[in-house]
């Protein structure tokens, strides 16, 4: 006779640092119907709308990271005030003090939990072993100090008034859809829909759905049987493998770390949709840019955008000379680099994205002509494999893997393997294989499934989800695959 065991039960509840929440995961979908029932009933009460939405995303916070909830506590406090305080204050000595305080405290949460003595990159500075097991690194802490400085520079610059209210404030920084891992949203674009009557269309339901549906099958199904069936094996041990295998592991990652984010960033433009709030898109087919500037202008839109705006920008931009931009260019990858991680690994990967944007700057200064067809389709090819070698540098566990990775492939590639590799790993090829078709794909086509998915009945909708559903529980690994961007 089936029991319920309450003890079981009420730990699904609490923080499991073996279990944390996720949109993929079944304790989330239930969870989010139970808010959007609640959320639902209060949507006339906009003060108790608010506060609800907070607390569940509080709630949805310590589900991820534990007793960590309260960083969020502490910088919702800090930054209200410190912006409130700046707006009101007697000169610019003050207000530059403010901001320099509000910096200090974000900028200083990420050093204390990122670059501290136990980091990959103090580790390769001392030349004392790196374990892993005693760095702990609060989900998302990257993206909500990010998120909350835009507020306070953007006030300090005059673009934005100061909240009045620290309630708004507090559901601002902490909105559950994009709290952990993106998009990083501005302050001056979410703040506004605060208090407007959240509204969601038959068209924003619909989209909703579809992001939500195309973001669970990019993440659940591509991204995570790639990654559990051979990404992380060769990446993890490379010399165990060809060179052939190991390349194809390079192409593979290129397509599991987009299917990942891109497809994180989906759901959660979907969930807000479904709550009534709109965001950016984050992701724009990354892999058919021309040349790496207009990669970075595809690629984490609201991370390039944010380093545009308040690093390029504020270095002097394009606005000091041809030589000052290049250094401008260099510097602001590297802290793009170190922002995803403290290793000289992710410095090399953001230096070669700033020489390649040095080095197509240079080459667009002296050479004036429109790229023909030729040139185009050349760039691209070389734009896609520039990338996925710059991944190797990402992904690799420390210097010693790249260095064999890269070893591998120039020196034991064996192709006479390849039929071999074709019949051993057939799911692995047909996963990456679907993926890059899908993202190659011509955008009027996404527009067309996104169209009929926005004017289909809602059976058809539902329908749609459980079919996607129910692919994800036949593809899965045993255990729910947690975000690639979870830890930065």
């Amino acid at each position: 006779m089936f029991e319920l065991d309450p003890a079981k039960i009420l730990h699904l509840f609490v923080y499991d640092p073996d279990a944390k929440l996720l949109f993929n995961s079944g304790l989330f979908i239930f969870l989010f119907f139970g808010f959007m029932a609640v959320y639902r009933l209060l949507l006339p009460h906009q003060r108790l709308r608010i506060l609800w939405v907070t607390l569940f995303s509080l709630y949805f916070y310590y589900k991820c990271a534990g007793i960590y909830w309260l960083l969020h506590v502490v910088i919702v406090v800090v930054d209200y005030h410190l912006a409130h305080w700046m707006e009101n204050a007697a000169t610019r000595r003050e207000k530059t003090a403010l901001l320099a305080t509000s910096l200090v405290v974000n900028l200083g949460m990420l050093v204390f939990f990122k670059y501290n003595i136990y980091s990959e990159l103090w580790s390769e500075l001392s030349g004392a072993p790196f374990d892993p097991s005693k760095v702990f690194l609060p989900v998302g802490i990257s993206f909500f100090t990010f998120q909350s400085l835009s507020y306070t520079i953007d006030v300090y610059r005059g673009e934005l008034k100061s909240l009045d209210n620290i309630l708004d404030y507090a559901f601002f920084v902490t909105f559950f859809p994009q709290m952990v891992a993106g998009p990083i949203v501005r302050a001056a674009d979410f703040i506004p829909q605060i208090h407007k009557e959240p509204l969601v269309t038959r068209e924003d339901f619909g989209r909703g759905i579809f992001l939500i549906g195309t973001g669970l099958f990019k993440k659940a199904v591509i991204s995570d049987y790639i990654s559990a069936n051979f990404v992380d094996r060769v990446f993890d041990s490379p010399l165990q493998y060809t060179g052939m295998e190991n390349l194809f592991a390079v192409y593979g990652y290129a397509m599991q770390i987009y299917c990942d984010f891109s497809g994180y960033s989906d759901m959660a433009i979907g969930i807000a949709l479904l709550i009534g709030f709109k965001f950016p898109i984050n992701f724009d087919s990354p892999y058919q840019s021309t040349s790496i500037t207009e990669f970075w202008r595809r690629w984490h839109i609201s991370l390039s955008t944010w380093l545009r705006d308040y690093l390029y920008v504020p270095l002097g931009g394009n606005r000091k000379g041809r030589w000052r931009t290049y250094l401008n260019l260099m510097l602001t990858m590297l802290l793009g680099g170190l922002w995803h991680g403290a290793a000289f690994r992710y410095i090399i990967w953001g230096a070669l994205h700033g020489l390649a944007l040095v080095v197509e700057r240079l080459f667009k200064e002296n050479v004036s002509t429109a790229p023909g067809q030729f040139r185009t389709l050349l760039g691209g090819f070389f734009t896609f494999h520039f990338i996925c070698f710059c991944w190797i540098f990402f992904r690799a566990q420390g210097m010693e893997n790249v260095q064999n990775m890269l070893s591998q492939i120039w020196y034991n590639f064996e192709p006479q393997f390849l039929t071999s590799f074709l019949d051993g790993y057939a799911g692995v090829v047909f996963w990456v294989s679907l993926g890059y078709s899908l993202h190659f794909m011509p955008s009027n086509w996404e527009i067309w499934a996104q169209k009929t998915v926005v004017d289909a009945p809602l059976f058809a909708k539902v329908l749609v989800t459980l079919l996607i559903i129910m692919l994800v529980m036949q593809i899965k690994s045993a255990e729910v695959q947690p975000f690639i961007y979870f830890q930065f």
